[in-house]
């Protein structure tokens, strides 16, 4: 009799799946903490993940869960002792993920997306050649991994954010992009891919959707300049900026670069707050400056209680110098210096904003308020009113050289948000003529934006001239930033057939 059943029994062991071996699976349970995970409520993930490794401990997803805990604590919270005390559980999540079921679609991905994420926290602290490795590393396991298996939609995500990037590193990077050997791609066909992510979350339970939905809604705000098409992009998805903070973050962060700045002070108004959720600090600062944009007397608060809730030593100058410029539409400079002088004690010269903020406050001279309101009201998409303000000015009111090119630079601004693209131009070139070799960004952005105005209208050529001219200006201020732009808009057009 039991020679008769050992073959049955030896089937029936083959067919089952072998919950003993190390494998990968978005389980309903696994889903409800990548759910929470992303939404910030952490201290329930853990729960959830820990009631997985009791009742499913051979499901290695968990691992990858985990890792998106430690990337978002240490992206919003920039805290340097947290970063070391955090970043060994990189290695011990590889080696356990390492030992999961090879023939899974999700071996090699969760690799590489565990780097990828660790790339961007590496470039949070600073550790750029760390960040290129992780790069690195992570291309070539999605690779090998797509020709295993083509069709496997998280890691065409993954594979069509970095072919869009490739092309539009800065110059200043380019010792990076050495690490980066057999990494290509264009624009478009990283979007093309990012699209076909889109396509198929459309029509089947796809669980990174809102991540994708956030990845494409940059990859069309940064590298392609189409901010309305990113806008549109997030305000038809299902991200849920009234319950997940970090959908509020993307939707609030592409209002504010697209001119919608009323919105934006919507949604992070209306946002949800309390102990549930992983402290997000820098939203009070995006709803200050929302509000100071608008020219609004009551944005102090919110820059004050970013700087008293994070951690991390980027935006505080920003946000002392935002105060101080408060102070001045308050009437009260007084309290501009006051500010300015907690600008240069406090925080980090690193970013593009906080070193300006710095070389201002080094400076010792507070900004032309009629230049500082038509620089926030343009900032926040009030083009006309900006405009007004502006328009009773002239060149000759600034008795100092800054003052006049930031005058130039201000009215072609205001000009080309509202699509008065000629006299745009001509504004733009006076701040190129007279301003190309000042350590101020104007004469680089306005290379910038000829170049955008002309390759919107079709002028190609005229469109890469801009943007090589804009390469070629080394302003002190936002260099990194504006070289990528133009590097993405050469990208754009070469993709065109105007080499």
């Amino acid at each position: 009799m039991l020679r008769l059943c050992l073959p049955f029994l030896f089937f029936l062991t083959c067919a089952l799946p072998a919950r003993s071996a190390k494998y990968f699976a978005f389980t309903p349970a696994a889903r409800q903490a990548y759910e929470l995970a992303t939404s910030l409520r952490f201290g329930e993930a853990y729960a959830s993940m820990a009631q997985m490794k009791l009742e499913d401990p051979n499901n290695l997803i968990v691992h990858h869960i985990e890792n998106y805990i430690d990337f978002f604590t240490l992206y919003i919270q920039e805290d340097e002792a947290t970063y070391r005390k955090l970043r060994k559980n990189r290695d011990l999540r590889l080696e356990k993920v390492k030992a999961g079921d090879r023939n899974s679609p999700y071996y090699l991905f969760v690799q590489a997306d565990i780097r990828l994420q660790w790339a961007l926290v590496r470039l949070r602290f600073e550790d750029y050649l760390g960040a290129f490795t992780e790069v690195s590393k992570a291309y070539k396991l999605l690779k090998e991994n797509e020709e295993l298996f083509p069709g496997f939609m998280p890691n065409k995500k993954d594979l069509g954010i970095l072919h869009a990037m490739v092309g539009t590193i800065p110059d200043s990077y380019k010792w990076g992009i050495k690490l980066l050997s057999g990494l290509d791609g264009t624009i478009t066909q990283g979007r093309r891919e990012v699209e076909e992510v889109l396509a198929y979350s459309q029509q089947n339970d796809f669980i990174f959707r809102e991540e994708t939905v956030a990845l494409y809604a940059y990859l069309l705000l940064h590298l392609d300049n189409e901010g309305e098409e990113a806008w549109r992009a997030v305000a038809g998805s299902s991200l849920r900026p009234g319950a997940n903070p970090m959908h509020c973050f993307v939707m609030a962060n592409i209002a504010m670069r697209t001119g919608r700045n009323e919105q934006a002070i919507k949604l992070l108004e209306q946002r949800k707050r309390g102990k549930t959720f992983f402290p997000f600090p820098y939203l009070d600062y995006m709803l200050g400056l929302a509000k100071l944009r608008r020219l609004d007397h009551d944005a102090t608060p919110h820059f004050q209680r970013f700087i008293l809730h994070y951690q991390g030593s980027n935006f505080i100058k920003e946000a002392y110098q935002k105060m101080a410029w408060q102070e001045l539409i308050n009437g009260n400079p007084k309290g501009y210096e006051r500010y300015m002088q907690a600008c240069l004690a406090n925080g980090s010269p690193i970013a593009g904003g906080d070193k300006n903020a710095q070389q201002e406050a080094e400076h010792g001279t507070a900004p032309d308020l009629t230049l500082l309101k038509a620089r926030l009201l343009f900032d926040g998409g009030y083009f006309l009113k900006g405009y007004r303000i502006l328009a009773d000015r002239s060149p000759e009111n600034f008795s100092y050289p800054e003052g006049q090119l930031e005058y130039y630079y201000r009215m072609g601004r205001l000009l080309h948000g509202l699509n008065r693209y000629d006299e745009a131009l001509q504004y733009y070139q006076f701040t190129i003529e007279k301003g190309a070799g000042s350590p101020h960004f104007y004469a680089c952005n306005a290379a910038l934006q000829m170049g955008l105005i002309h390759e919107s209208k079709g002028a190609y050529p005229q469109a890469r001239a801009a943007f090589e001219r804009c390469l070629n200006i080394e302003p002190e201020e936002y260099r990194t930033g504006l070289h990528q732009k133009a590097k993405s808009g050469l990208a754009r057009i070469e993709e065109k057939g105007w080499q």
